[in-house]
């Protein structure tokens, strides 16, 4: 019943505030600014997020060989492109990693080594994107200028700082209850991992890159959306503004993050002197992109060996 009333609440929350966004757009117009230039804008915009998807694998790579989970990269791809499909389908922005935990525990790795590497991937991953909305901050400062905007950026981004830093902290404390007490020992264990993978000269270099370079590549997808309907928009406006929506639409509070992320689009384009509809219909359109990807993904699912063992059984996490 707990699990119903979450996943209602989310579908309420995605179609409020899609409904919301959506009165600030003018659907038709949308749709006849899509040409046969706009379908080859998304289809290089398609080609990206498989590429980000691919950075994301080798980056979770490296982190799953040190939770004691190696996994083969075409294995790991296909998991991850499984993935995309659940992020769609599930009430969640994040579902999609519940569905690679069970399919890498499944493999053999085991329930807890297939935790920690998911875990520590979305951790070092939430770092990463704070560390580049924090690195743009300058700019940022001066492409908005309500204070209303400037003071949720800095909110949003050093609240994930913060919160991130301390997930690091936590495994360099040398307190030895951390590691035994039922409430910390399992985050404590993750926070090491990522110490160590964060700050190895065999790991960490390379998954700093990776991990920089997949937020890059979700501008790239957004500017490609851009340019698919000719929208008046910089590439370093979006460079700017995307990362912080991205960051605000991995809150677990909506089917797959829509309405939330054409909401907050909306007000960061607002905030920022844009206009608001140009912001909902980027959104709209960076949306379809992942949807599509998800079908792909769903496809490799139906085809996937797993879905042929599991048969009618549940997918579920044992608790």
């Amino acid at each position: 019943m707990r699990r119903i009333l979450f996943s209602t609440l989310k579908i309420v929350v995605s179609a409020a505030l899609l409904y919301f966004s959506l009165r600030k757009i003018d659907l038709a117009e949308l749709v006849a600014r899509i040409d046969v230039s706009s379908l080859g804008w998304i289809g290089v915009a398609i080609a990206v997020t498989f590429l980000q998807i691919f950075v994301g694998v080798l980056r979770w790579r490296e982190i799953s060989a040190e939770c004691g989970a190696p996994l083969p990269t075409r294995q790991a791809m296909r998991f991850n492109v499984i993935g995309t499909f659940f992020n769609q389908t599930l009430p969640s922005s994040i579902g999609g990693d519940a569905v690679r935990l069970w399919l890498v525990a499944r493999s053999g790795a085991g329930w807890r080594a297939a935790t920690y590497s998911i875990f520590v991937d979305r951790a070092i991953g939430l770092i990463a994107l704070a560390v580049v909305i924090v690195a743009s901050l300058p700019w940022s400062y001066r492409l908005i200028t309500d204070p209303h905007g400037r003071s949720a950026l800095l909110f949003v981004d050093f609240a994930a700082l913060a919160g991130g830093l301390g997930f690091l902290l936590l495994g360099r404390l040398p307190w030895p209850w951390l590691k035994h007490w039922w409430g910390t020992h399992h985050i404590h264990a993750c926070s090491v991992i990522a110490n160590r993978v964060l700050f190895s000269c065999a790991h960490g270099p390379k998954v700093a890159v990776l991990s920089l370079l997949v937020h890059v590549l979700t501008v790239v997808i957004a500017w490609c959306v851009v340019q698919s309907i000719a929208a008046p928009v910089l590439f370093g406006q979006i460079f700017q503004l995307v990362p912080p929506v991205m960051l605000i639409t991995m809150l677990p509070i909506s089917i797959a993050g829509w309405g939330v992320r054409e909401a907050t689009m909306g007000l960061a384009f607002g905030y920022a002197g844009l206009m608001t509809n140009e912001g909902v219909n980027i959104s709209l359109l960076f949306g379809a992109v992942s949807f599509i990807v998800g079908l792909v993904g769903g496809l490799v699912w139906i085809l996937s060996v797993e879905k042929a063992d599991q048969g009618t059984v549940p997918i579920a996490v044992p608790k």
